[in-house]
C-alpha cells in the first residue's frame, strides 16, 4: 500500500507538470504587454470576483470584469506613445500605472474611476531616469525603482497615494559601472511585510539590495544568477514562505539558455543557491502559488516547481513576459502581440476548495492533514479512471471594447 501511494502521488505530480497550466483567452492586439494586476471586486450578490488590468507598449491598458471574456480598452490623454510596463490594481475603480523609457518617457499615472481619466503623478526630466517596477502594499503606500542616478539605484515612494517623493540612498550600496535593473515583467521589486524590500539588478553582477526599515539602511548580496552581460541578471523576484526568495531571469538575447535562470534564497537573501534543475531558459517572470509551489514564465516556455525552487519542470510553450496570481486558483500571465493567458492549476488536490492563498506554512503537517490529502489524491486517482475531471476555469472569446 505505501508504496501504491508513493507511484500514485508521483504520478500525479507528473502529470500535473505534463498538463498545460495556461489557457491563452485573447492575442491579436498591436502590444507588447508587460503588466498584469488582479484584484477582486463584488459581484451583484456581493461576492468577490476578479478584476484583471493589463498593460503594455503603445499605450495599451486593458480591463476585464468577467475573468477574462471581454477586454475594455482604456487609455492615458496624451499617452498613446508611452510603454506601460508595469500596473498594479486594488479593485475595478484604483489602478496605478507606470511607463518606461529615458526621463519624461517613464511615468506614473493614477486612476480613481475605473481608468476613465488617469492623472500624472511624477516624471522627471533627467536623462539617467528610467522606472523599472512600481509595487505597492496598500492604496496609498508605494513604491517604484529607477536605474541609478549619480551611482545610485533611485527608489520612489508615496504614503498618501498622491505625491511622490525620492528616498534618500545615502546608506545604499553605489551601482557598479552598467548595472540597472530590467523592466521587463514588473517584478524586480518586491516586498516582504510592511518593511522589508527588495530589488534585484542585472548587467556585470547579479545582485539583491535589501533593506530591513522601508528603504533608511540597505545591504546587498551577489547571486548565481549569470550576469556580465547588459542584457543579463535578475529579471524577477517573488517572496515565499519561511524566508524564502526567488529570483528568476538569464540572458534575454539568449532565450534558450538555462545557464544559471533559476536561484533562491533560504535567508532572506543574505546567501543564494542555485536550482539543481534550471527552467528552459530565459525566464522574465515568477510567481508564487502556495506553499513549495512556484510557477515561471518566459519567451520560450513556462516552468512549475513543486520542491521550492529546487528543480523546475516545462509545462507550456507560450511567449509570456509577466505573471499575477490572486490566489491558487486565480491568476494570469500576459505577453507580446496582446497575448493574455489565465493560469489553470493542475495541483488538483488542492483544488476541492477555494481560498485565499495561505502565505505561512506550518512546521509540520499532523497525521490526519497528511492522510486528508492522500484521499483527495486518491478520490482524483478515481475521477481519472471514470474520465471525470475537476480543474480551473476556462474563459471564451475575446471581445475588444471601445
Amino acid at each position: 500500500m505505501r508504496f501504491f501511494l508513493a507511484f500514485f502521488f508521483s504520478f500525479l505530480l507528473d502529470a500535473a507538470t505534463q498538463a498545460q497550466w495556461w489557457k491563452v483567452q485573447t492575442s491579436g492586439l498591436d502590444t507588447n504587454l508587460r503588466g498584469v494586476s488582479v484584484a477582486e471586486m463584488p459581484d451583484a450578490m456581493g461576492a468577490p470576483v476578479p478584476v484583471v488590468w493589463a498593460s503594455g507598449s503603445n499605450g495599451v491598458i486593458l480591463k476585464s470584469i468577467d475573468e477574462g471574456k471581454t477586454w475594455k480598452r482604456l487609455r492615458v490623454t496624451g499617452g498613446d506613445a508611452l510603454d506601460f510596463r508595469g500596473i498594479v490594481a486594488f479593485n475595478a475603480s484604483t489602478a496605478y500605472v507606470m511607463s518606461s523609457g529615458e526621463g519624461e518617457k517613464s511615468r506614473i499615472y493614477k486612476t480613481t474611476d475605473g481608468g476613465e481619466i488617469w492623472k500624472l503623478q511624477y516624471t522627471d526630466k533627467r536623462k539617467e531616469f528610467f522606472l523599472d517596477s512600481i509595487a505597492c502594499l496598500s492604496e496609498t503606500l508605494c513604491y517604484a525603482l529607477s536605474d541609478p542616478i549619480d551611482g545610485k539605484f533611485l527608489l520612489l515612494k508615496t504614503v498618501d497615494g498622491e505625491h511622490w517623493n525620492p528616498l534618500p540612498n545615502g546608506s545604499m550600496p553605489a551601482a557598479l559601472p552598467g548595472e540597472g535593473a530590467f523592466a521587463a515583467s514588473n517584478t524586480c521589486l518586491a516586498f516582504s511585510g510592511g518593511d522589508e524590500i527588495y530589488f534585484g539588478t542585472g548587467g556585470p553582477v547579479a545582485r539583491v539590495f535589501h533593506s530591513t526599515d522601508s528603504g533608511r539602511t540597505w545591504t546587498v548580496a551577489e547571486t548565481p544568477i549569470g550576469s556580465g552581460k547588459p542584457s543579463a541578471g535578475i529579471f524577477s523576484l517573488a517572496l515565499g514562505d519561511d524566508n524564502r526568495i526567488m529570483a528568476l531571469g538569464g540572458d534575454y538575447k539568449d532565450p534558450g539558455r538555462r545557464y544559471r535562470v533559476a536561484a533562491y534564497s533560504l535567508d532572506k537573501g543574505k546567501t543564494w543557491h542555485l536550482a539543481a534543475r534550471q527552467p528552459g531558459g530565459y525566464r522574465s517572470a515568477v510567481a508564487h502559488i502556495d506553499y513549495g509551489e512556484w510557477v515561471a514564465v518566459g519567451p520560450n516556455g513556462e516552468d512549475f516547481s513543486n520542491d521550492y525552487g529546487a528543480h523546475w519542470k516545462h509545462t507550456d510553450s507560450l511567449n509570456l513576459n509577466a505573471v499575477t496570481l490572486l490566489d491558487i486558483f486565480t491568476g494570469w500571465a500576459v505577453g507580446p502581440n496582446g497575448t493574455i493567458a489565465r493560469f489553470v492549476n493542475h495541483d488538483q488536490y488542492e483544488i476541492h476548495d477555494r481560498h485565499p492563498r495561505r502565505h505561512q506554512k506550518p512546521a509540520a503537517l499532523d497525521v490526519a492533514d497528511s492522510m486528508k490529502k492522500v484521499y483527495s489524491l486518491t478520490f482524483f486517482g478515481f475521477c481519472l479512471g471514470r474520465k471525470f475531471f475537476c480543474g480551473g476555469c476556462h474563459a471564451k472569446s475575446f471581445k475588444l471594447q471601445s
